[in-house]
């Protein structure tokens, strides 16, 4: 086991906190991010499903991170599939979108797919060493 990445451990603490507040305030989380208030059924499951996918990939990074374990690139790169989703999902939907929601939703997305891929490549050569 090599040491700990912090990039991992940044990342994933981030996307982990980010799902949390998904699951516990979908709503304001939701307009915290720049949608508009929505409190329908549909709504709350959506937010809150994306809640759970990004708890679940944050504190996964995070513990590889922590414990510099090798399959660190393996979830950075779930984190970056995570956000090429919603980045597609954002760009299918663009007109439609608000303007806050266009800027902080697919630049978070444009962003978190750079760091996830970027988080990957230096994880995989760290691994090798």
């Amino acid at each position: 086991m090599s040491g700990r990445n912090r990039m991992a451990i940044a990342a994933g603490a981030l996307r982990m906190a980010s799902g949390v507040s998904f699951l516990i305030a979908p709503e304001k989380a939701n307009v915290l991010w720049g949608g508009t208030p929505d409190e329908s059924a549909t709504a709350s499951l959506l937010l809150r499903s994306m809640g759970y996918r990004d708890a679940l990939v944050g504190g996964m990074l995070l513990r590889a991170g922590w414990q510099g374990d090798p399959t660190t690139s393996g979830w950075f790169l779930a984190s970056a599939g995570a956000d090429l989703a919603d980045l597609v999902g954002g760009i299918a939907n663009h007109d439609r979108l608000p303007e806050k929601s266009r800027t902080r939703g697919i630049g978070g997305a444009i962003a978190g797919v750079g760091i996830g891929a970027i988080g990957a490549l230096m994880a995989r050569r760290t691994a090798r060493r």
